[in-house]
């Protein structure tokens, strides 16, 4: 379930990236790589033996400034890329990801980050009889992560430029199915980029007030739903259901806060305490009763940053009803929102906890 979300929810937001755009700049850039493998757990010691390497391709559009989000955010470029890393681990093999991302920049253009969201593959997922070693990663698809900070310089040569910087990368199912430790990769990158116009010339039109965006406080219902599986492999895949009731207040142009309540439907809970129960007897201290309710019941805030339609979304949040001790009281969510209409929202995201997948949710909503 989860990668036919990510496939679809992928090119539904490069499809609207596209649209209505007015004929600009493309560039295409490719990077060479070289890392290691970040040991966020003891347990992923044995995945860690060799710097992995590997390469980036990106085709990139500019904007001009046709848009006030153009303006807004200092014409950012966004675009779609692939990329391949070898892990030099027997157990991990290699993976490959395509994503889309946005470019943003700093310090006269010359400094470039960029967020990117997509899909990756491995080539040697877990298997309990064959690969029992990588308890990284659980399935053959998952979702990636990564993030680049760059210094770049545009057109030295006849279109040609370089650039250089770090490369953060990240593999995780999200907990769809266990084991699921995942994986982040720092890498030092080296590459070139190529622009296939001249330079075109940017709109610099007046932004609107910041007073143009400010909003009374709206009321928001989200629904969301996708498959989980407990820390046990072999438990079974479960769905599950999060109903968020919030409230939020737009600051201005790029921000709104937000306030409300999470009640959490999360199945894959019920074969936990059941598997708990059974595993541990009554006089032992992890010993659990077999009717614990499973149902959570959470408190949080958040940000909500827009760029266009599209939105990212962050929340910091604390159980107030939690009669099973699994994780920690405190959790995260993070994830991409897309306005359909001005008060209907889809999006991706993921709940965490410190760090540690959860679920990942695909969301419908409403803001009223």
């Amino acid at each position: 379930m989860k990668p036919i979300l990510c496939i679809s929810f992928f090119f539904f937001c490069f499809s609207s990236f596209s649209q209505n755009q007015e004929k600009a700049n493309t560039y295409f850039d490719v990077h060479f790589f070289r890392g290691n493998i970040y040991k966020h757990k003891d347990e992923v010691s044995h995945l860690i033996s060799g710097h992995p390497n590997g390469f980036l391709l990106s085709y990139n559009w500019k904007t001009n400034g046709n848009k006030e989000w153009h303006q807004a955010y200092n014409y950012p470029d966004y675009g779609i890329s692939f990329h391949y890393i070898d892990f030099k681990n027997n157990y991990l093999g290699h993976n490959f990801a395509l994503g889309i991302h946005y470019n943003f920049y700093f310090l006269k253009r010359n400094l470039m980050f960029r967020v990117s969201q997509g899909i990756g593959m491995t080539s040697h997922p877990y298997d309990k009889e064959t690969n029992n070693k990588n308890i990284a990663f659980g399935t053959k698809l998952m979702d990636n992560t990564y993030f680049l900070l760059q210094y770049k310089k545009e057109n030295i040569i006849e279109g040609v430029g370089l650039q250089t910087g770090f490369l953060l990368n990240h593999f995780s199912n999200g907990r769809i199915k266990s084991p699921n430790i995942g994986l982040n990769t720092i890498a030092f990158n080296f590459g070139i980029n190529y622009n296939f116009a001249e330079q075109q010339e940017i709109k610099r039109d007046s932004l609107p007030s910041k007073s143009n965006f400010v909003e009374p406080i709206r009321y928001n219902i989200a629904l969301r739903t996708g498959v989980s599986e407990g820390p046990i492999p072999d438990l079974g895949q479960r769905q599950f259901f999060h109903l968020g009731l919030y409230v939020d207040k737009r600051l201005g142009r790029k921000s709104a806060l937000q306030a409300g309540t999470d009640i959490f439907f999360s199945q894959y809970l019920k074969d936990y305490i059941q598997f708990v129960s059974v595993a541990f007897p009554k006089d032992h201290k992890n010993y659990t009763d077999p009717n614990t309710d499973y149902k959570r019941i959470g408190l949080f805030v958040g940000h909500e940053l827009f760029i266009n339609k599209l939105s990212i979304e962050t929340q910091l949040g604390y159980y107030v009803y939690k009669p099973f001790h699994y994780e920690d009281n405190i959790y995260q969510r993070v994830g991409l929102k897309y306005y359909l209409y001005k008060n209907c929202f889809t999006g991706i995201g993921l709940k965490t906890h410190r760090g540690r997948a959860e679920a990942v949710e695909a969301t419908l909503g409403i803001r009223l």
